[in-house]
């Protein structure tokens, strides 16, 4: 199957937060330390890899990120009226 060829560099992800995670991922581009290091040494292959690893990476943090407010919310006692 013949390639198609790259004119364009994929560019970086980054959203100017850099700041981790307690998994040691970038809060706002999911990359970890030595995606973010070696950005501009991967091929574009590479750096397509690595989006979609950050995607990955996004949606579970989103999923486990709702999932901790619905066990927050379970534990939350709901208030009582003071006009019933």
């Amino acid at each position: 199957m013949m390639q198609q060829l790259e004119f364009f560099d994929i560019p970086s992800p980054c959203r100017r937060i850099c700041q981790t995670n307690s998994k040691g991922y970038c809060i706002g581009c999911f990359r970890n330390r030595e995606e973010r290091l070696h950005w501009n040494e991967f091929s574009n292959e590479q750096r397509r890899i690595i989006l979609r690893r950050c995607h990955a990476r996004r949606v579970k943090a989103i999923r486990e990120r709702k999932a901790a407010l619905e066990r927050e919310n379970e534990q939350t006692p709901e208030q009582t009226s003071f006009f019933d």
